[in-house]
């Protein structure tokens, strides 16, 4: 029977598996009902992105007894797999994250105890870079222990499938269901991490890896020549924010020959503490000044920004004496328009060429890809679901995909990553660059030209924050509410459609249910309005918010903007 918050303090209290120092900080709590409830009302709740949490000690967060706790259920659904499974084994990974190295470690003794060979890398590696160690390595699954671009209380356990993608939602059930039937303290296998190392049950990775990685990432540049005629004169600050880019992405761009690359030196700093941005995320524009205080004192015509795990990309570009953002859906759009149309010029585009973004990126990438004859789908968010999709055009050879984005500044090429890849972006955004900086252009005007090209986009993406308990009924709380009595109108205009993807109903006012949706099975309320935008609301899968994206087409980037400030308007009103 489930112990209620109370007794579950209680038994961790009482386990002789707690040290002295984990003891005494649960003792500290034992007048505070609040936060004893907030640490144990609950497990975290493992999905296909695996677990997110602060780190403390308590069932609802992240510690080691959470990460044998999940690695014991894991091992379990490799090994019902079978023996040669075991064997492939399972490749692991870690970031800049307080705990990373500990956390990883914890998880390949329990990998390696219950006989699951496990090759984990030497040092921290970005997050594409553990996706493709899965495929190079044929694995049957991964592991990477981050938080991404989460503040730095939070540490993470992202889970790989042997298609080198995160899991798919039949796998998370099985850890979940594993781990409801396991004590968290006496249920799980563990051993001695060098005895595994030297038995050959635990196997190092390191340069050779990175080497190989390295080598497809290059085999993703389009027009090298380009990058070499403007090399003189074309430069780009890079920052790391204290992760994993710092070695792999300078090296991306000195390879594609750039030759004035500026790294932001206190960023370069490994710190999971993050010492110098209040949160490492390559959305938030503030996060840029130290990158944009060195590129106004060397001159620079670009800046990149990846996330502590290297999987997401942000970057400004020089508009007159300031720095400007382009945000994840314009670059995606720039990225998009600029593969398709340099592929065309050497000749590489496949006849049935495919593109991919989610359900709450821009409009925009449909009208390119139907402007160049190139296929479109969209899919839920998350690269996981994109991959899957790519698996299924390539078995029923019917589209090539050519490249995959979502609005939150992830992007994907090639097939030896099943994930988004800061490290490839980065370098092809910075091929992308020098071929619009040949042209006397820089990414702000190739985005204003794109909007000339191919009609008028804008995007935002709001944040309604609900921290703790409270906040997780508040969210599920919106989301009925938003079912039962859905608006009628937003922001002066009305609700044509709806599409619940929970089950993937289609309704219409007055009509009911009227079709469904090509996929269902998320938790997300698509709200299609009479002029054309879109009003889209989802609770987050791995922070405590709702995030409600508008998406709007107007006849000029003005008519965007007011839209977005009446929806805007609506969507503040949610919190309320």
């Amino acid at each position: 029977m489930a112990r209620n918050y109370k007794e579950e303090y209680q038994h961790w209290l009482d386990s002789p598996a707690l040290s002295e120092e984990e003891w005494a900080e649960l003792n500290a709590i034992a007048g505070d009902e609040k936060e004893i409830e907030n640490r144990f009302f609950a497990p975290l709740e493992f999905g296909t992105a695996g677990l997110r949490g602060t780190m403390k000690l308590g069932l609802h967060h992240m510690n080691v007894h959470i990460i044998r706790h999940a690695t014991q259920a894991f091992a379990n659904v490799i090994s019902a797999e079978g023996e040669e499974a075991k064997r492939r084994g399972i490749a692991i990974a870690y970031d800049c994250r307080l705990n990373g190295e500990t956390f990883a470690r914890e998880a390949a003794c329990v990998m390696a105890a219950n006989g699951v060979h496990v090759r984990i890398f030497d040092a921290l590696r970005p997050t594409p870079e553990l996706s493709f160690a899965v495929l190079y390595y044929g694995t049957i699954a991964g592991l990477n222990v981050t938080a991404s671009h989460n503040p730095k209380e939070y540490n993470g356990y992202k889970v790989y499938w042997a298609d080198g993608a995160q899991l798919p939602p039949q796998k998370a059930d099985a850890i979940a269901k594993q781990m409801e039937a396991i004590d968290i303290f006496t249920g799980f296998k563990s051993c001695d991490f060098d005895e595994a190392v030297k038995s050959g049950m635990i196997e190092i990775l390191g340069k050779e890896t990175d080497d190989a990685f390295m080598e497809q990432v290059m085999a993703q540049a389009i027009d090298k020549e380009v990058v070499k005629e403007v090399a003189d004169e074309f430069k780009v600050v890079y920052t790391p924010f204290h992760g994993c880019g710092y070695k792999l992405v300078p090296e991306a761009l000195a390879r594609l020959g750039l030759k004035y690359v500026y790294p932001v030196e206190e960023q370069m700093v490994i710190d999971g503490n993050f010492p110098t941005v209040a949160s490492p995320n390559p959305e938030n524009p503030e996060g840029f000044y130290l990158a944009v205080d060195l590129a106004k004192k060397v001159g620079s015509d670009l800046i990149i920004g990846t996330d502590p795990d290297s999987d997401r990309i942000g970057t400004m570009v020089r508009v007159g004496d300031e720095y400007k953002t382009i945000t994840g859906n314009q670059m995606g759009v720039l990225l998009l328009d600029y593969i398709i149309r340099a592929k065309k010029a050497t000749g590489t585009l496949p006849e049935n060429a495919g593109a991919l973004s989610s359900i709450v990126s821009t409009g925009m990438a449909r009208a390119v890809c139907e402007a160049n004859g190139v296929h479109f789908e969209d899919t839920f968010t998350g690269f996981k679901f994109m991959a899957e999709r790519i698996a299924e055009w390539e078995a029923a050879e019917s589209y090539k995909y050519i490249f995959a984005f979502e609005e939150s500044y992830g992007y994907m090429v090639g097939d030896y990553v099943r994930d988004k890849d800061a490290v490839t972006a980065s370098m092809l955004v910075a091929e992308m660059a020098a071929s619009y900086h040949k042209q006397g252009m820089t990414l702000m005007d190739a985005v204003n030209a794109l909007y000339e090209k191919y009609g008028h986009f804008a995007e935002k993406t709001l944040n309604l924050v609900m921290p703790g308990l409270d906040g997780l009924q508040k969210m599920q709380q919106l989301m009925k509410d938003l079912r039962e009595k859905p608006p009628v109108e937003i922001g002066g205009q009305e609700v044509l459609r709806i599409r619940d993807y929970a089950d993937g109903s289609i309704f219409v006012a007055g009509l009911g249910k009227v079709g469904k949706t090509p996929f269902w099975g998320s938790n997300v309320l698509y709200f299609e309005l009479a002029d054309g935008s879109s009003f889209i609301v989802r609770p987050s899968g791995t922070e405590p918010k709702i995030k409600v994206y508008l998406l709007v087409r107007g006849e000029s980037q003005a008519q965007c903007a007011e839209k977005i400030a009446r929806y805007n308007e609506f969507a503040d009103s949610l919190k309320k």
